[in-house]
């Protein structure tokens, strides 16, 4: 899963461009250039988890504080802080980048 964005590294299908959209819409995460860079994502491609709106475990969820219990118990979640160790940007500083 090495430096994938989550609509990669999930197979969604809800990227911008990507074939889901039609049905399920475009993934805010794909879509939010605040976060672009994240946690060396494409836009909020690896902070997927502060973003409502998003397609986890198959249905689209909900706000912030409804999913982020979920969100911390996900691989990619998880992945993610490995992958970037000591330069993971957290949930809070990546709360304050979208203001």
């Amino acid at each position: 899963m090495a430096n994938k964005n989550c609509w990669e590294a999930k197979e969604c299908g809800r990227e911008i461009g990507g074939p889901k959209t039609v049905e399920l819409g475009v993934c805010p995460a794909s879509k939010e250039i605040k976060l672009n860079g994240a946690n060396n994502g494409k836009n909020a491609g690896r902070a997927c988890w502060v973003m409502a709106g998003t397609l986890c475990a198959g249905k689209i969820q909900g706000t912030f504080a409804d999913k982020m219990r979920a969100c911390m118990d996900c691989e990619f979640y998880t992945a993610v802080q490995k992958e970037e160790r000591d330069d993971f940007t957290n949930t809070p500083k990546l709360k304050a980048m979208l203001g």
